[in-house]
Formats: C-alpha cells, structure tokens, sequence
C-alpha cells in the first residue's frame, strides 16, 4: 500500500496479540482498511495494521432497521447490499478516495466510521455517530471490548460510539460497527436555481430549509470551476406524491429568486459535488465546518486571496482549494465559530500544518487523557497529527 510493513490479524484474538506486543515493544501502528485516506496528515514511519481480514456481514436485519459488519467490509458492498432491500445508510457516506486522485472502491465501512465521512445527506439525516448504534475494537491496550447495542435507543454506561466516530484510528482498532439503516426515498428530484450570488443562495436555502418540506440536501457552486454561471441545488427524497408536492411548494417558495428547474444528471451532481471534483486537484484542499449563516463571511475573507470554493449543508460544509495562507484559513473559520481541516496538501506542506483544527490547552489536554485511557503504551500515535505525539 505504501511500502511500509503491514501486518493483517484475521481473528480478534490475534489483532489483540499484535497490539499487545506493540505496547510492549514500543512499536507504532497505523489502523488502516482500503488506504483511500492515506494521505491525510502527515507522512508518518509506522507499521501498517490491515484490518480487511475483518470483513463480511454478521448479521443484517432490514425488518429492524439494523446491520453488522466487519470494519474491514468495503464500502461499495455494505451501500449495494442495503440497497438491494431498497435501504441506504443514512448518512450518506462516499468514497474518498478520488479526492486524492485514488480509484473508487477501496474505502472500507470502518474506515468510514473512523474518519466520520458523511455525505450531502448530512444536512437532513444527521452525521455518522447519529447512526452507529455498537461496535466490537480491541484498545491499545490489546483488550476486545464491545460497546453499544443493536437497538435504536440505549443510554446504558457511556456512549462509546460517539467517542470513536471521527477519532481517525487514535483510540481502538475496529472489528465491526452496527449500524442503523433507513428505507430508501422512492423517488429523488433536485430543483435548481441559476445566477444567484452566495448571499441570494444563502437567504434561498435558509428560506426552504426554514419551511416543512423536508429538504434531503442543498448546495452551492458559484461561478466557475467550469461552470458559466452559479448553480443553487435543493434535494428532495421520498414517495412520489410527496416529492411531487413538496415540489411544487418548493418552487413556491423559490419564486422571487429566479426560474426553477429539475436538474437532469442530479445524481452525476451530488457525487462530484461530495468529492470535490470541481475544485483544482493540484491546490492544498480545505474543509471548513461553519454555521450556515456564516457562509458569506467566510467567503467574504476567502475570495480576496484567491480561494477556489463551493459549499454543501446549505453552507455548513465549505470546501476551499488555495495555494497558501493556511492562517488565514483557519482563523476564518474560527471567526465563524467553526473549524478547518487540511484535507489534501503537498507532503511538505503536512508536515508542518496539522490537519485538524488545533484545539485550546484545556480541551487538548482532556483529549490527551481520554487517548491515554484507551491506549496508554501510544501504540496508535504515529505523528498523523501534530498534537498526537505521545509522551511518557
């Protein structure tokens, strides 16, 4: 995968051995499934952990909503098997692979979970954590431990599941997730407005979001990243009937902002929008996590240096390609009471700028602790990420 030597347990016995060995040898090691996120973060020296010998269903139940599979599954079989009971996970999640120029395919479900990888979706049905309902990991401290359980509601002990979606492989070695699916829309229409300007996109999405129609997705590309004019795109999902009439009322609503129209290729959209395709692959690539109302602020600071841009959530999520001025970046984001991650960078560049958003003293220091708690040897601390160097 990257030339460094990889090890691939095939039993949650054996996985729990090699991590105890590593945190008693000192050895680092790098939780990886398909490696369509490799280059996320710095380059770091440790050994490869390949979880894909942990892959396949376990149990799936479309009568109760719930699914289990190995961490190591593939993505594209977890998304075509629910598909096939007319199903879907919520959350929309994609491969990410082709943002780093990688072929589509390799992005494992654990890997999913692990880096909180959600898609357009996000904005209606909720992030990652939303539905992971347990799972079975092993710690850095070699110990196997499930959390969670295959039911909708359940508030016994600590709700692990939180903790571990988005912790990017620095807290367990995921065996299996359980996750809540949800029955698939029957029909799907995106209507779209031409010309607008981010603040008219901005006051049109915030208007049909703020009305009971149920919006699944709402976008935003302005002009060019080859396109002649900007591009405002409102997702609907559902039964026929009811997509058709919150159709109708959406376009009601949309009236005094321009002529309406269903987009054709809506799916071709959504797929590049949630990649980025657009957005010049040679330029280190941001993601801005902010209040949608804060769109045009961070637009407003952006545009002058020559960032490349275009929004999701209806301006939550902001993706920006710029040569330089990481500071800049990130203090944008923090004046709009949000965050920015360096998703895709030169090697040299990650090296010196950490992906995540650096956080205050005080919460850098609980996260500190909650890691020692699960791994306390750092067999999990490769460098990826400035702050996760372990110290003794």
């Amino acid at each position: 995968m990257t030339g460094r030597p990889a090890i691939r347990p095939s039993s949650v016995d054996e996985l729990a051995a090699v991590i105890g060995a590593a945190g008693r040898s000192g050895t680092r090691l790098e939780i990886v499934g398909g490696g369509s996120k490799v280059d996320f973060g710095a380059s770091r020296e440790a050994s490869l952990l390949d979880m894909t010998g942990f892959s396949g269903v376990v149990d799936y139940d479309p009568a109760e909503l719930v699914l289990t599979v190995g961490a190591g599954t593939p993505l594209v079989e977890v998304q075509a098997l629910v598909a096939s009971e007319e199903q879907m996970l919520a959350f929309e999640p994609f491969d990410m692979g082709p943002v780093y120029g990688r072929p589509v395919g390799a992005s494992t479900i654990g890997g999913t979970v692990a880096a909180g990888t959600a898609g357009s979706r996000r904005l209606s049905r909720g992030s990652v954590r939303d539905h992971l309902l347990g799972f079975e990991a092993v710690s850095g401290r070699g110990e196997r431990f499930i959390a969670g359980a295959k039911v909708v509601k359940n508030v016994t002990g600590y709700d692990l599941s939180k903790l571990v979606s988005g912790s990017w492989g620095r807290l367990v070695a995921l065996t299996q997730v359980t996750l809540k699916v949800l029955p698939r829309g029957r029909v799907t229409t995106t209507l779209a407005v031409e010309g607008l300007s981010p603040v008219q996109a901005q006051a049109a999405m915030s208007r049909s979001l703020g009305a009971p129609l149920e919006i699944a997705a709402a976008a935003y590309c302005p002009r060019g990243l080859g396109r002649e004019t900007s591009l405002t795109a409102l997702r609907l999902e559902g039964f026929p009937t009811s997509v058709q009439a919150r159709s109708g009322a959406l376009r009601h609503i949309l009236v005094g902002f321009g002529r309406t129209h269903v987009m054709e290729e809506a799916d071709r959209f959504w797929h590049d929008m949630m990649t980025v395709s657009a957005l010049p692959a040679d330029l280190p690539l941001w993601r801005l996590n902010v209040p949608p109302s804060a769109l045009c602020s961070v637009v407003e600071a952006m545009e002058p240096v020559g960032a490349q841009w275009l929004c999701d959530w209806a301006g939550g999520l902001v993706w920006l390609a710029l040569a330089d001025g990481e500071q800049r970046v990130r203090d944008a984001a923090l004046a709009a009471g949000g965050h920015a991650t360096l998703v895709r960078a030169p090697e040299a560049m990650r090296a010196r700028v950490c992906a995540l958003q650096p956080q205050s003293p005080g919460v850098t220091a609980l996260e500190q602790r909650v890691r020692r708690a699960f791994d306390p040897a750092g067999v999990f601390d490769t460098g990826r990420f400035a702050d996760s160097t372990h110290a003794d």
